[in-house]
């Protein structure tokens, strides 16, 4: 309840003259020189009334809060305005009483149930306005709400809602674009909502990037976060799977069979290259035969020579001479002596190689060399046993030398026994002799 007061001054006053204090409602202030109640301009007197992408509109008794794209068209004012609930007319007495209320008195009653009231020490009969919100006496549509005011009543819209003639309709906020990305309009208000990726701000507009990566992204290996998602990628010796999440172990030997010169086996995110026995890796997919005489892996006794072939080795006895031959030195001997020597060459060098399956032909494999020559002599060279199926032949290269070239591609594991034969003839001297180099070819199993 609100009481006007008026208060008569006699100290040092004449009693003629009489000074009037008038209390204004709120968003009016009292105007000595109009003597009326004067509106307030909030937009001017309020630091920052409104924030953001709001802007101030002042209206009488208050202001407004608006999208800056607002516009308000005020009406005209009357010269000397007063506060819009007050009429002030030349027939009518000025009223210093709210609407609804009338002076009597001291005080401002209005129609009402009456009651007792005591101001200053003195009793009088004062009137108490009706709340015509809570007694639902007002005529504010079902979509508006009631505000009691001194005296009277007020309907106005509920935030977010405009009046268009009576009714308070919808205001459609997303048209505004107040959201970074998506907006959802709702009845009074509006929501902001982010694409896939995104995360609504602190300020409930704008979006702002997720790191899936730290939040767990299904990732089975490498996770990568970019601007509003993620990759996921894979270790060398993977690949990303269908799903783009699972990396799936790549099976590099699938892929060609040159990786490894003879074995390749797979492994979790690599592969590997592995050699046969008697082998052992060069690099990452060499194989190299291992010398099992150097290295000592062999089991030959001490009346046996170790002979390195691919793959193994092969023990052979140092004498090896057979009837009717006989040892002198590192070879065999036949004396002419002896009768069976006759048709037989005069003597036998064993020697010992190895050479690997699937050799290109031609081929040199080994050289034929004389170590003495009589003056005089012819000498020529021929196979004169080992070589059944012609997989070889001699090629000269002069009166004390030859080679033996391979002339077809075999494969092993395979042994060959070879009589290089050098026969010598001198026609002046009616001279006659031969020597032979036995040659034992052993084939590896592998064309390594």
């Amino acid at each position: 309840m609100c009481i006007y007061v008026f208060l008569h001054h006699a100290i040092s006053q004449p009693p003629t003259e009489t000074d009037t204090y008038t209390e204004c409602t709120d968003g009016y202030h009292w105007d000595p020189q109009t003597q009326h109640c004067k509106d307030i301009n909030e937009c001017e007197t309020i630091p920052e009334a409104c924030k953001g992408e709001m802007k101030c509109f002042n209206h009488y008794g208050g202001y407004l809060c608006l999208p800056r794209s607002a516009s308000v068209i005020p009406a005209p004012e009357p010269p000397n305005q007063i506060h819009p609930s007050l009429e002030n007319t030349a027939s009518e007495p000025f009223n210093p009483c709210p609407p609804g209320f009338e002076p009597q008195g001291d005080s401002c009653v209005g129609e009402c149930v009456k009651t007792g009231l005591c101001f200053q020490n003195r009793c009088q009969t004062c009137h108490v306005y009706v709340d015509e919100c809570e007694q639902d006496s007002h005529d504010c549509q079902p979509s508006q709400q009631c505000f009691n005011t001194e005296g009277s009543f007020s309907c106005q819209c509920p935030d977010g809602y405009r009046k268009v003639g009576t009714e308070c309709i919808d205001i459609d906020e997303c048209r505004y674009r107040y959201c970074q990305h998506r907006c959802v309009n709702v009845p009074g208000s509006f929501s902001c909502q982010c694409e896939p990726g995104f995360q609504l701000a602190a300020n409930n507009r704008s979006c702002i990037d997720v790191d899936e990566c730290s939040m767990g992204a299904p990732c089975s290996q490498r996770c990568y976060n970019t601007y509003g998602t993620f990759l996921c990628r894979c270790e060398q010796g993977y690949e990303l799977g269908p799903d783009g999440f699972a990396c799936n172990d790549i099976d590099e030997c699938s892929y060609s069979s040159y990786l490894c010169q003879h074995q390749c086996v797979n492994e979790h995110g690599k592969f590997s290259c592995v050699c046969p026995k008697g082998y052992q890796l060069l690099g990452t997919r060499l194989c190299q035969d291992i010398n099992e005489c150097e290295t000592g892996a062999h089991q030959c006794s001490d009346g046996q020579t170790c002979v390195n072939i691919h793959g193994g080795n092969k023990c052979v006895d140092s004498k090896s001479c057979e009837e009717p031959y006989v040892q002198v030195s590192d070879r065999c001997t036949c004396p002419i002596t002896k009768p069976g020597c006759r048709d037989l060459p005069y003597s036998v060098v064993h020697r010992y190689m190895s050479i690997t399956s699937e050799r290109s032909v031609p081929s040199d494999l080994f050289q034929i060399q004389a170590t003495s020559v009589s003056p005089g002599a012819y000498n020529t060279f021929r196979i004169r046993s080992g070589d059944d199926n012609g997989d070889f032949y001699i090629r000269q290269i002069n009166n004390i030398s030859a080679m033996l070239v391979l002339a077809r591609a075999v494969n092993g594991p395979r042994e060959y026994v070879l009589d290089l034969e050098m026969v010598s003839m001198n026609p002046l001297v009616t001279y006659h002799t031969s020597s032979v180099l036995r040659l034992t070819i052993y084939v590896g199993p592998h064309a390594f």
